[in-house]
């Protein structure tokens, strides 16, 4: 039980794939009566499993404050020990398995595997004993760790500074717990762009290293504990590269951890720093620097890679084959011009660094992978040669799409298939660097489609500095490990599970809830990616508006939560769910508040256009706060250095964005601008009494004295927030329609606004089918010249052929998106109505035409294939639409709008020959292909960057809500 005083909070709860059976023995007291009950390994055993016991000594101290012994021989007689050990190197536990005291079904000989139980008289003088098992050294390890885990160490104690719970007793269930083998046999991260994690490491751990043994210490057992196993280090020049500190290969094999090098770093070499010495040392005959080139110096590269295979042939290594240039720079063949003959020099190269590997490394040369990224996935798609027993390791386009999935020849290699992803980049056509912004939900479905086509062998995720991405970093070690755990219906579980692991159980669903809407908002456009005139403040109730309320919503949720923690929480809910979502906010509203000083600009206000100015100023002043906070008062300055949106040798985050300012003018005139239009009002105010909207108009100053204005409606049931005042730079009043009192049909009316000796008349559109009429409709109603649907909305399906479309929750722009499944299905080319999936939308049009349809899909892709969806209007003819499919790598071209907007947009048309009712149907032609939402353009749909508010329907849509935003300059 807890301490007097401790904070109310659960002990933290394991991950599904640590299976519990239950018992009815009493639980297992690790300490009671203040003492810890002592902890044996025999030194015999992995020094890896020796070195993870010293942890879990230390975390029985964190939640008790009282320190087990750690013996290396067993005791002649205990009533309680801890005993740790591997199978086949721990002579006591496999004294355990030959009396059958130890179930290990399922365990031996597998991967990774262990099994915690109590043994009762396991020993000669021992009465009862906690046995932790493992079937190979990590297998030990990670039982150990799930031991820490299970009495309330998050694998997060020290890297996000959550709190361990004080307990005066300590106790575990009897078992037996048993972890089986992982889903993907190696799992780990690439350190990478990691300015602020070297200027961190230079400042707080090791001064006169850029990232040295001390940093990656930490680092390592924060991987394991996460159940991970593999590490690509840091590579770029502001950090010294791994193999630089020889303590730091050797540290990784005493821990365990896998050692691998990136896609440029062939053979565990880091071109940037270390080629540069090694050609200084084999000047040419000439005297001149030999270049990093295959084609030029054969023999000198052959000669590098193997000293490194030579220095590092002892350790648990990954060794990558193939090459590019120096720098993660593209492969240079000054003697190999076409794309055959750069194919011949590949080949070339993975046969020399093979030789190399089994002369100086021998069988223990294992795992070997290649990466064909960029350049060089053409090259192996145009016939590189490599060896069946080694991993293709697939990348993602840099923005979490897979870019090419094995086929079937290439699912049957001995050496199996991984992926290379992104939840952290720097490059084109966007960096995404500063917080974790990929949704839980586009992860899990890339992972899942991937897995399905059995890349199982190795996963390995960029996370840039580490430090930002904890949330997505957890979800994909879980994924990882157990890849059936989570589904299209509950991956937002995770984070409940997550969080209450974290904050305690009865905070996670609220944690949860926050963070979904934080990914959600990410989805339609990363805070990294913001820029001028991206968001809309003119159409849809100032999309841009509302989308800031959105996150000013969430952002209160947030601090409302974090004010009820204990103040032992308060440091890592700000690391883990504040900060994120505030930073976001104000990168967002900065430019917000830009992009309506510049409108202010063109619609000729005075005092507004400077207060406007120094709105966007404060938010980035605001920013730049939070950041500093982060950095020298959470954790004490803890973490000083390490939280930066603007490093200075990489891509930043949007900076401070420039405005304009007019010079004061002792005038005043009245203005006014109404939604939908950027100046003046000629786009009438629509309303529908099926949408029943609010819509806004802006009374504003043309100068910097005082201006008294006035509103009034031309019918009684025009209501208005406001009809009046005095104000300074603007007010914006809302528009409403009183439904009750309006008469059915189509009516105008006008708000006359006058001030400053002035007149301006605000037309309005208004439409009442009657509240009858409303509840009658079925399916979407078309309102205001467009029919918007959300692709979850669906009124019926067919599935078709084996495969259908399923419901992926927190997936996309909105609440959801349709995903057509399984991954694996054959794609359909013809005669869809009889052999395609199929989602059906009931629509109601008030008029006839032929009109866009505009399709938002998930821009996935594949490289080898087709990214296509089929829409069709009731009977008519089927329309095939085609997606994005190749990552180019460029700014401006349309990969690079899909992954900047995070959808794709597909359009054909459709024909509505009488007003009514009609079904829209969507249809699979790929598999895997998710898509957002649909809009219908019949005439009205005006400019912007997001969908419009989804359109009425009266089960998925009966109640639109069309609040106001954020607006905060009325006076």
């Amino acid at each position: 039980m807890a301490a007097a005083g401790a904070a109310p909070f659960l002990p933290a709860v394991l991950p599904a794939a640590a299976r519990a059976a239950a018992s009815d023995r009493p639980d297992f007291p690790l300490v009671q009566g203040g003492a810890a009950v002592d902890l044996f390994v025999d030194l015999a055993d992995d020094p890896a499993v020796v070195r993870a016991c010293a942890d879990l000594q230390a975390d029985v101290e964190r939640v008790s404050g009282i320190r087990p012994r750690l013996l290396h021989d067993v005791p002649e007689k205990a009533e309680h020990v801890i005993l740790v050990g591997t199978i086949g190197a721990s002579p006591v536990i496999d004294r355990l398995i030959a009396q059958r005291s130890l179930d290990t079904s399922r365990v031996t000989g597998r991967w990774e595997a262990s099994v915690t139980q109590v043994v009762d008289r396991p020993l000669p003088g021992v009465e009862r004993a906690l046995v932790i098992a493992g079937s190979d050294r990590r297998g030990t390890v990670y039982g150990i760790y799930d031991t820490s885990e299970r009495i309330g160490v998050s694998p997060w104690y020290w890297w996000a500074d959550v709190p361990v719970e004080h307990r005066d007793s300590v106790t575990v269930p009897a078992g037996p717990f048993k972890r089986y083998e992982p889903s993907v046999r190696y799992r780990g991260v690439f350190i990478n762009d990691e300015q602020n994690l070297t200027t961190w490491s230079n400042r707080n751990q090791e001064p006169d290293k850029n990232i040295g043994p001390r940093t990656y210490e930490l680092i390592f057992e924060l991987l394991l504990r996460l159940k991970a196993n593999y590490l690509w280090p840091a590579m770029h020049p502001y950090s010294d590269f791994f193999n630089k500190y020889r303590e730091n290969p050797a540290l990784a094999d005493q821990y365990g951890i896998v050692v691998g090098s990136s896609h440029p770093e062939a053979i565990l070499r880091n071109g940037v720093h270390e080629w540069d010495p090694w050609a200084q040392e084999h000047l040419g005959a000439d005297g001149s620097l030999p270049v990093y080139d295959y084609t030029v110096n054969p023999e000198v590269i052959s000669d590098y890679w193997r000293a490194r295979a030579r220095q590092n042939a002892a350790y648990e290594s990954s060794w990558t084959l193939g090459m590019r240039g120096l720098h993660d720079t593209a492969l240079e063949t000054r003697n190999a011009t076409t794309i055959p003959e750069k194919v011949a020099v590949m080949n070339d190269i993975i046969a020399d660094q093979r030789r190399t590997l089994a002369e100086e490394v021998g069988a223990a040369a294992e795992p070997q992978i290649f990466i064909p990224y960029k350049e060089v996935l053409d090259l192996y798609n145009a016939g590189v040669q490599v060896p069946d027993d080694v991993t293709l390791i697939w990348p993602d386009d840099n923005h979490g799409n897979i870019r090419q999935l094995p086929n079937e020849t290439e699912r049957q290699r001995a050496g199996g298939n991984g992926i290379y992803y992104h939840l952290s980049y720097w490059g084109r056509p966007r960096s995404y660097l500063w917080l974790d912004t990929t949704q839980l939900s586009k992860i899990w479905q890339e992972l899942r489609r991937i897995y399905d086509h059995q890349v199982d062998r190795m996963w390995i995720f960029n996370v840039g500095d580490l430090k930002s991405i904890e949330n997505g970093l957890s979800f994909c070690m879980d994924m990882a490990w157990e890849v059936d755990r989570w589904g299209p219906e509950n991956v937002e579980e995770f984070l409940v599970e997550w969080a209450g692991r974290q904050f305690g159980r009865r905070h996670g669903p609220e944690i949860a809830a926050i963070r979904t809407e934080y990914y959600r908002l990410a989805a339609q456009r990363r805070p990294e990616f913001i820029d001028r005139g991206i968001f809309s403040t003119v159409h849809h109730g100032d999309e841009a508006d509302l989308r800031l309320a959105a996150y000013r919503k969430v952002l209160a949720r947030a601090q409302t939560l974090g004010a009820k923690l204990p103040d032992a929480y308060r440091d890592a809910f700000y690391e883990l769910v504040e900060y994120p979502i505030h930073g976001a906010y104000l990168m967002n509203l900065k430019y917000y508040w830009a992009d309506r000083n510049t409108l202010a600009v063109r619609q000729g206000r005075g005092a507004g256009v400077n207060r406007f100015a120094d709105l966007a100023e404060a938010a980035h002043a605001d920013e730049l706060a939070i950041t500093k906070r982060y950095n020298t008062e959470i954790a004490g300055g803890k973490w000083d250095g390490f939280i930066n949106p603007y490093p200075s040798q990489i891509p930043k985050a949007p900076g401070r964005p420039s405005v304009t300012r007019v010079a004061r003018q002792e005038t005043s005139g009245l203005g006014v601008a109404i939604e939908g239009n950027e100046t003046g009002t000629d786009r009438p105010l629509s309303f529908s009494s099926y949408t029943r909207d609010r819509r806004f108009v802006d009374v504003f100053n043309t100068g910097f004295l005082e201006l008294e204005w006035s509103a009034e409606a031309s019918h009684p049931w025009v209501r208005l927030s406001a009809s009046g005042g005095i104000m300074t730079d603007q007010t914006r009043t809302w528009v409403e329609i009183d439904w009750d009192r309006v008469p059915e049909g189509t009516h105008d009316a006008t708000v006359t606004v006058t001030g400053g000796g002035q007149s301006i008349d605000v037309p309005l559109h208004v439409l009442n089918d009657s509240a009858r009429e409303r509840q009658r409709a079925r399916g979407f109603v078309e309102s205001h010249g467009y029919v918007s649907i959300d692709a979850a909305h669906f009124d019926g399906q067919v599935a078709r052929g084996g495969a259908r479309w399923r419901v992926v929750r927190g997936l996309g722009r909105r609440t959801g998106a349709v995903e057509a499944v399984p991954s694996t299905a054959p794609p359909i080319t013809d005669d869809f109505t009889a052999r395609a999936p199929e989602l059906r939308y009931r629509v109601r049009f008030t008029g006839t035409g032929t009109f866009p349809v505009t399709v938002f899909r998930l821009p996935s892709l594949d490289e080898r294939g087709q990214r296509r969806v089929a829409v069709a209007l009731d009977d008519q003819p089927v329309t095939v639409l085609v997606g994005q499919t190749i990552a180019t790598g460029n700014r401006g071209d349309a990969w690079a709008r899909n992954v900047e907007e995070g959808i794709e947009k597909l359009t054909a048309t459709v024909t509505v020959a009488d007003p009514g009712e009609h079904v829209l149907r969507l249809f699979m032609v790929d598999p895997a292909i998710a898509v957002d939402q649909i809009v219908i353009d019949t005439g009205g749909l005006p400019a912007s960057y997001l969908a419009p508010p989804e359109s009425y329907h009266p089960s998925f849509n009966p109640d639109p809500a069309f609040g106001a935003g954020l607006d905060t300059t009325n006076e």
